[in-house]
């Protein structure tokens, strides 16, 4: 009897997804057919019946996943087959497999590999021997054992047979998959990840002290653990023990599980100790090492998936952060020695003026520096001032808060901005073709204060990793990181849509269908002939055909053009259906849009046709209300507290306003304006449990926060959201806090596990991190 082999790919994802597969098959056929996600999502409802972004990214997630699961059965199969050992019960069996791990296990017998000991055994005559002890375990080992001595065969005596022998059971205990399969899901559910240091590496490597003596389930190891504690073994500061269970003085209860699939059983039978000390052979050298480095592997990828789920979520909260829209503004990239640069940039985001000053020490220029800050701001009529949250950002946000002072006839408002990623996109290659008059260091100031007036427009510039809300980034898959990152700049882009006659190449090329190529020459075509005035001119584009018109049309903006409809998100293939609507209402396409009492009268069902559903239809009429409407909240500012520039000026139970920095596992950091982010531990987030620190706050907040704890030497700041909460925590709390600001452990799990070691104090110092987390960490003093 053979196993049924499994449904259609489309199928088992329907079944994931919870949908119907007629649904998976057309949203696959579309994908196949070169649309993407943000196309399909927003214009091709009905033929997928309103599958969303989320669901769609998923599938084309799995799709990617179960179709490269069916290369490898084939290629597994074609392999079996060219032994001469594929059986229809074998075949079933790989046709049945549901995942990557299961397949493996299944051909592990089959795969390929070098001469081992069981094939030298083999060869020597010996699986007889090997078959009969564990099929009559009432045969004498030794007795058997003494038949099979061969000078010639490499078998020297009895007790080489046996070694022979045993060679071959093992190798058969670790390619049974079905046992593989069982051991390895027991080991997940009940084993540890065990961490010690490597002696002699405790000063050199104190950043990882909380993992000196630590020992965790697996199954409760967040991601930032895991990926720490793997870094600190790569640093060679950490050994590193994957655990099966609770050490215990009996037998392994794995070995039992081995020994019962195979029917070993110590009842005293002749050959039974043999067999019993050949299972733990097998476990020990064998079974234990194989699943050490299969759970090894589901460890990493566990952690990297969460890591990678945690950076997307925050960049897309960045990208689409709250843009303060077409103001001319003042960027400010802070410094002290080399000074503050400044670019204005007007209300397009035109560079119309550029000056480098020096109100900091050594210079302390600091009157001559708010006359030429006010200079430029009359000059250019600006109203924001950006401010870079870098080097020196609180003394040149105090420089910008006495200009508003000075001159309140300007009514200038300034605004702290983070400058992550802004020295990647001065040296970029991008920079030097969009500002090549302009220094390196300036190009930042630049980039400052455009990512003010719209925060994607110009973060699309910069890589995705160099932005700064990921954690442990450079640990991380760079094909599964680079995939994820992209997805989330490609929604959101599109989400938001984009002004084809103002946008720049690279946010042109994260429209859905256009290429960087293809945007390129958008922007050469708009450069040689004028903007676009209708959405139809597009296909005069070199290489723009009709498959990349379909996808990106929708979502290009064209304001003040010729049709009114080119600046909204309704799609070209859909003005007809408008044009319907305009027949009906009796009036010009332009009165008719923002007209809400009109539109709300007209039902969607009486222009539904065999090409457009009620979902475009309703789709139209919403989107004819508010044409163009931006999905991103409005702009607000968030106001620092005077006199708080430094952490010595914080004090226990302070209440002040901060921006949300970056969120992690174990918390988020929040920037109160004194060169340190604070952490809001996860347990101080809510009254209530939060399983996720996003569902509290996100990137980009304005939030109010009460001070608990400062650690002036340290420089650790502990913050709470609750504002009732006592001002001041107990000593024993307050040690508590500083621990959980770096890893999210609670004290008292750490306490139980008996762990010793540490920095200063008794206090273990922080796990490492990379990239954009170890910014936020070192600004918060925890690294």
């Amino acid at each position: 009897m053979t196993t049924p082999l499994p449904g259609s790919i489309e199928g088992r994802i329907a079944e994931e997804l919870g949908v119907r597969e007629r649904q998976v098959t057309a949203a696959v056929e579309l994908l196949d057919g070169g649309s993407t996600v943000p196309f399909i999502a927003r214009y091709r409802k009905e033929a997928t019946e309103m599958l969303d972004d989320a669901q769609l990214r998923v599938l084309e997630e799995r799709l990617r996943y179960l179709r490269e699961l069916e290369d490898r059965r084939a290629a597994i199969l074609d392999s079996v087959r060219e032994q001469g050992k594929l059986t229809e019960e074998l075949e079933a069996r790989i046709r049945a497999a549901e995942t990557k791990a299961r397949l493996e296990d299944i051909y592990l017998p089959f795969k390929p590999k070098r001469r081992t000991k069981a094939q030298i055994a083999r060869e020597a005559g010996l699986a007889p021997l090997a078959e009969a002890l564990l099929g009559d375990p009432g045969t004498d080992p030794l007795a058997a054992a003494a038949a099979f001595v061969d000078a010639d065969k490499g078998v020297a005596d009895a007790q080489a047979a046996l070694d022979g022998a045993r060679s071959i059971l093992t190798e058969k205990f670790s390619e049974d998959a079905d046992l593989i399969g069982e051991l390895r899901e027991r080991m997940w559910t009940r084993g540890r990840l065990t961490a010690k240091v490597k002696e002699g590496k405790e000063e050199a490597g104190a950043k990882f002290a909380d993992y000196f003596d630590f020992s965790e389930p697996f199954t409760a190891l967040p991601s930032h653990r895991v990926l720490a504690m793997l870094r600190g073994e790569k640093e060679d500061v950490l050994d590193l023990v994957l655990e099966p269970e609770e050490p215990t003085d009996g037998p392994s209860s794995y070995e039992g599980i081995v020994a019962s699939r195979f029917g070993i059983a110590d009842r005293g039978r002749p050959g039974d100790k043999w067999l019993t000390d050949t299972v733990r052979w097998a476990w020990r050298t064998r079974l234990l090492v194989h699943l050490g480095i299969d759970l090894r592997l589901r460890l990493r990828t566990a952690a990297e998936d969460e890591a990678v789920n945690v950076f997307a979520a925050n960049l897309r909260d960045l990208l689409l952060a709250a843009p303060a829209g077409t103001r001319a503004t003042l960027g400010l990239d802070p410094g002290f020695r080399t000074g503050v640069k400044v670019a204005v940039v007007d209300a397009t985001g035109k560079v119309v003026a550029t000056d480098v000053i020096h109100p900091h020490v050594p210079a302390n220029r600091w009157d001559e520096s708010v006359a030429k800050l006010a200079g430029l701001a009359r000059q250019h009529a600006v109203d924001l001032v950006a401010i870079g949250n870098g080097t020196a950002s609180r003394e040149t946000d105090r420089l910008a808060g006495d200009l508003i002072t000075r001159h309140p006839e300007l009514k200038l408002t300034k605004v702290m901005v983070s400058e992550a990623g802004a020295s990647v996109y001065s040296a970029s290659a991008f920079a030097s073709q969009e500002l090549p008059e302009l220094d390196v260091s300036l190009r930042g100031a630049v980039s400052i204060a455009r990512r003010l007036q719209d925060p994607l427009a110009e973060l699309v510039k910069i890589d995705p990793k160099s932005i700064g809300v990921g954690q442990y980034q450079h640990d991380l898959s760079e094909v599964k990181l680079s995939r994820s990152l992209d997805a989330v700049v490609e929604d959101c882009v599109n989400g938001v849509g984009v002004d084809v006659n103002t946008a720049s190449a690279p946010l042109l090329a994260r429209v859905s269908g256009i290429s960087s190529g293809l945007a390129e020459n958008i922007v050469a075509h708009r450069d040689a002939n004028g903007p676009f005035t209708s959405r139809t001119e597009l296909k005069k584009v070199s290489r723009l055909g009709p498959k990349a018109y379909e996808q990106c049309a929708g979502f290009l903006r064209i304001r003040g053009g010729s049709d009114p409809l080119d600046a909204s998100s309704v799609h070209p293939e859909a003005y007809p259906v408008v044009r319907r609507m305009v027949k009906t209402a009796g009036r010009e396409v332009a009165a008719l849009i923002g007209d809400t009492a009109v539109l709300r009268s007209m039902r969607p069902a009486d222009f539904v046709d065999e090409t457009f559903g009620l979902p475009t239809v309703t789709d139209i009429l919403r989107e004819l209300e508010k044409p163009g409407r931006d999905p991103r909240p409005a702009f607000r500012t968030a106001a620092f507290k005077e006199g708080v520039e430094k952490i010595s000026d914080l004090e226990s139970g302070m209440v002040l306003e901060g921006v949300v920095t970056n969120v992690a596992a174990f918390g988020a950091f929040v920037d109160v304006g004194v060169h340190q982010d604070g952490l809001v531990h996860v347990s101080a987030m809510s009254k209530t449990f939060v399983k996720d620190p996003r569902d509290v706050v996100k990137p980009g907040d304005i939030v109010k926060v009460k001070v608990l704890d400062i650690d002036i030497p340290r420089k650790r700041i502990s913050l709470t959201l609750r504002l009732d909460n006592e001002a001041t925590a107990p000593q024993e709390q307050r040690q508590g806090q500083g621990r959980q600001q770096r890893d999210g452990r609670p004290p008292r799990q750490r306490q139980q596990q008996g762990r010793s070691g540490g920095g200063k104090g008794g206090r273990p110092s922080a796990p490492p991190a990379s990239g954009a987390m170890a910014d936020a960490l070192r600004r918060a003093g925890l690294a």
